[in-house]
């Protein structure tokens, strides 16, 4: 089971339900995808969004063993997530894009969870663990967190990170990747019939007596009026 975790921001929730989508519908192996909710963490310090610090908390929260990724939530994944926990090396603790805005390093973390032993919620509430000085760091490429506005384009993005905000925004139409972040959200919300999902169903006979119950109590009403 491979283990996502996402730094969601109660005001734009729609980031996390596209970027969950997009990771989902692409895995080829199962995969957990866990939002962070500072709520629910043994945590109180907070930075600019919920998850500035809380992201830290990803080897605490898989017990230390394994391997695990976090990423923000604007973020949209265009390939396979398996690929990224394939490219784990056992002798770093984290691995991340080592691009030119190094404030971004961690917006997308691959942890090597038992080589984080010192990320416990103490260190976290009383460091500052965005320097990433609490163990070994590798790099990974620039395609796994493709800045938008920011990286040159390339035909090799995997996670495009909407870094100015993410295409909900009018503020962002034109942007690069405006158009397949819509065409993931469509997807999210799309659904089939109910004839075509429930038609067959045990239900179906219920649900069709009481559409003929209103149908025939509207007409009444109208033939009365």
């Amino acid at each position: 089971m491979l283990k996502v975790f996402i730094g969601v921001d109660r005001r734009q929730h729609i980031a996390y339900t596209v970027l969950s989508h997009s990771i989902s519908v692409r895995a080829s192996k199962p995969v957990a995808i866990i939002p962070l909710i500072l709520e629910q963490l043994p945590l109180k310090k907070r930075g600019i969004t919920d998850f500035t610090y809380s992201r830290y908390l990803v080897p605490y929260l898989c017990d230390y063993e394994g391997k695990a990724v976090f990423v923000d939530a604007d973020f949209l994944c265009l390939t396979d997530i398996n690929d990224l926990f394939e490219l784990a090396e056992e002798h770093y603790a984290v691995q991340v894009v080592k691009n030119k805005l190094k404030f971004e390093w961690p917006s997308l973390m691959l942890f090597n969870c038992k080589k984080c032993g010192k990320l416990t919620p103490e260190y976290i509430e009383q460091n500052e663990p965005q320097a990433l000085n609490w163990g070994l760091v590798g790099s990974l490429e620039a395609e796994w967190n493709y800045l938008v506005g920011y990286d040159e384009p390339s035909n090799s993005v995997k996670m495009v990170h909407f870094t100015q905000g993410i295409p909900a925004f009018l503020e962002m139409k034109g942007t690069e990747y405006y158009d397949e972040w819509h065409a993931e959200l469509g997807a999210c919300v799309d659904t089939c019939s109910w004839l075509e999902l429930m038609g067959q169903s045990v239900h179906a006979q219920a649900v069709v007596k009481r559409l003929e119950e209103n149908m025939k109590e509207f007409t009444n009403n109208t033939l009365s009026s």
